[in-house]
This record gives structure tokens, sequence and C-alpha cells, in this order.
């Protein structure tokens, strides 16, 4: 359904994006932030499937400025490679990876000529979250299982627009006391809690709990339908 594009960063660094159009009318454009690894077939597949709900879709290439061509999939050697892409791309100087995820929202927004919502997924949780505290033209945010947005560095960011999180309680990656203090710290952020493990969002992973997906999905489109229209 979608394609590769490139994008210009703020640097001129070009960054491969992968775009999807919807085929009736455009609701607004959702930047989809990849997990550690890469615009994979899933990823691109959630990206295939916010277009078919009305939105312009696009997900960046997250390592592109430490890896090239980065696509995995969810054995333990693919877990340590991405690991270590991730490691990589969180030591480089400011802003980093966030000059791409800039780039993506602001072809979102000139393409779409809509509002732009972000979502992310693991590493890109965390990501989606900086990019809620960090960037500009976002109209939303919906960060899943944002691995190290509970750290008190993290929680001590506050968002420029409205945040949805989704967590869950048997997360070997975020301890639910920081999943409490993160909500507690910030009270208008919708905070979900899913009877599920780290990754229940992803088909192609054994932790993938399909009925916590369904209801995380029907959420995060109810609440880009409000904050996107």
């Amino acid at each position: 359904m979608g394609h590769f594009i490139q994008l210009s960063a703020a640097d001129g660094k070009s960054i491969p994006a992968y775009v999807a159009h919807p085929t009736g009318a455009v609701k607004g454009a959702v930047v989809v932030i990849q997990e550690i690894f890469g615009v994979n077939s899933h990823i691109r597949n959630v990206v295939d499937g916010y277009a078919q709900s009305g939105y312009l879709a696009i997900a960046p290439a997250a390592f592109e400025r430490v890896k090239s061509g980065v696509e995995l999939g969810y054995a333990e050697a693919d877990m340590g490679e991405g690991f270590g892409h991730k490691t990589a791309v969180e030591a480089l100087p400011a802003p980093g990876v966030l000059q791409d995820i800039q780039a993506a929202i602001d072809y979102a927004a000139k393409s779409s000529g809509h509002k732009v919502g972000i979502v992310g997924y693991c590493w890109g949780g965390l990501l989606t979250w900086r990019a809620a505290c960090m960037l500009s033209g976002l109209s939303a945010a919906a960060p899943y299982y944002g691995g190290g947005m509970t750290t008190d560095a993290e929680i001590a960011r506050l968002p420029q627009v409205p945040v949805m999180a989704h967590f869950s309680n048997q997360d070997k990656y975020i301890p639910m006391p920081s999943v409490e203090a993160f909500g507690k710290a910030h009270p208008h952020v919708q905070v979900f809690v899913y009877d599920a493990h780290h990754g229940f969002n992803c088909d192609q992973r054994g932790s993938w709990d399909a009925p916590s997906a369904a209801l995380a999905q029907e959420r995060t489109l109810a609440f880009f339908a409000q904050h996107l229209a």
C-alpha cells in the first residue's frame, strides 16, 4: 500500500521514510516511530493500517544516522543488534534523531494539509514522548510502552500536546512503580495499563496480545479523531 520516500532533515541528511496515503478523504496525519527493529514489515503494516483508517501515515528510518536499511525480526540476535543501533543513536549529539522525526512531522503536515499526531512503540514510544515535549507541529501523541520514558529524566519533561500513554502490567522493561510515578507527575496524560507483556501490540512477537492491542488501537484512533480533526 505504501512506498519509501526520502526526507531532508534540518542538517541536510537524507532520511528514508515509509509513507502510505488513504484512499478516501484525509482525516489527518500520523507519524509512526519504529521499535528497535527498524522500519520492518510490522511497522509498515502499522503505517498501512493508519492509512486505511483515513490518515496519511509515515515512518522515518530512525537508525539511518548509524546504519542504513535496518530491517530486523524478533529473534534474540535481532534484539541484540537492534539494541546496539538504538544505543548508537541515543549517543548522537543533540538533536540527533529528533531532527529526522521533525522532518517527518513537517512532511506529514504539508502533504496532508491537516493536523499531525505521532505514535511509537518500545524505543519509538520514548521518542514519541520526547517529540511531544520538544518538537513542533504536533497536535497529539500516543506512546506505547516507551522504554525509558518513566525514568526521572523523562518524567521531568513537559508535553506540549495531549498525550495518551499505553503500558502493560507484565512489562519486564518498565516497572509498574515507575508507570505510577509517571502518571502521578502527569495527571493530564491519559495513562492506560493492559494485562499484557512488553510489545503486546506487535503480532509478530510472542508477546502479542490481541485483545490489548485491539483496545489500545481503538482508544488511540478515538484520541486522534478528537485531536486531529
